[in-house]
């Protein structure tokens, strides 16, 4: 890759051209991403801390709490500290392990999101025999699968995105490595790889999120059948959370990478990113600490422990 291009570090853009602009947003995404990674870390440890918490369910929350940590950290560390500093140079071997460390990632989040659907339908659609089912040996497995599946899923963009070259200009309209911006910069023709690019990702993605849809089509079928209105809400309860998490994953991204690539503009491509990059997973665990009664307990249980230890 690094033969058949001459640049040899590209420029990033800030979040917004204009600097007053500029300014606050790096203010209010400082403070974003600060509370997002302090709120994940929180639901890791009081996970790991309570041992009611040692469910299937949540030991992969965990892992989606850990996953959103490395998620924001790939991007918004390196932007913000551009912003503040002025210096927006990113060279172009990290510009590549930037993107591919992204989009491994993101892909990932999919399929951790795919698997924790399936962990909810299991417990819902087949109660009796999900204890054995989903075993902890299961669980690690699906984890691990998913990070693998994520790493093999993002080689494809990596090799099609900088086996292009790259002769200049070397300024990416973003505040991070993307694809569609850094294709732009190619001077060759870069269509065929950004159309093969959207196909492949639009294959891969949207099967996840079909797979997705139908744990919910069968938790709904199921929930459908429960006779009384209490049950019913105490078993959707259970997936609401996920669900809400699952909309807003699928809602942001889907918005860039599953849209025409003729339709790309670069103003879209910073504000979509800066909600799949950074809201979505400050988001999460604020949707599943608030929805559910288990983690709020737990969350108390362990501001008390602080408490005590501070007296």
């Amino acid at each position: 890759m690094g033969n058949q291009s001459t640049v040899a570090r590209f420029i990033l853009k800030s979040f917004s051209d204009d600097p007053t602009v500029n300014a606050v947003c790096t203010g209010c995404l400082l403070v974003t991403y600060a509370f997002g990674v302090l709120a994940n870390i929180a639901v890791i440890t009081v996970i790991t801390k309570d041992g009611h918490l040692h469910t299937p369910m949540y030991f992969f929350l965990k892992s989606l709490s850990f996953l959103d940590v490395c998620y924001t950290s790939v991007t918004m560390p390196k932007a913000i500290v551009n912003a503040i500093l002025g210096s927006q140079e990113i060279s172009f071997l990290e510009c590549a392990v930037q993107l591919y460390s992204f989009f491994t990632l993101a892909a990932t989040e999919c399929f951790l999101l795919m698997t924790m659907a399936y962990d909810r339908c299991m417990a819902i659609y087949r109660p009796l025999v999900y204890g054995v089912t989903m075993s902890r040996k299961l669980c690690w497995e699906l984890v691990s699968t998913a990070w693998i599946c994520g790493a093999l899923y993002s080689i494809f963009h990596a090799i099609n995105t900088f086996s292009l070259p790259f002769c200049g200009p070397n300024v990416i309209d973003h505040f991070f490595c993307d694809i569609p911006p850094v294709m732009r910069l190619s001077c060759a023709d870069y269509h065929t790889n950004e159309e093969v690019s959207f196909i492949y990702t639009s294959c891969i993605i949207l099967g996840a999120c079909v797979l997705t849809l139908l744990s919910y089509l069968l938790i709904i079928s199921t929930i459908a059948k429960i006779q009384q209105v209490q049950g019913r809400w105490k078993a959707f309860s259970t997936c609401s959370s996920h669900l809400t998490t699952v909309l807003l994953f699928y809602g942001t991204g889907s918005s860039l990478y599953l849209r025409p690539t003729s339709d790309y503009s670069p103003i879209q491509a910073r504000l979509a990113a800066v909600f799949y990059s950074i809201i979505t997973p400050t988001l999460n665990p604020l949707i599943y600490c608030l929805r559910n009664k288990e983690m709020k307990v737990a969350l108390e249980k362990v501001f008390l422990q602080l408490q005590r230890r501070k007296v």
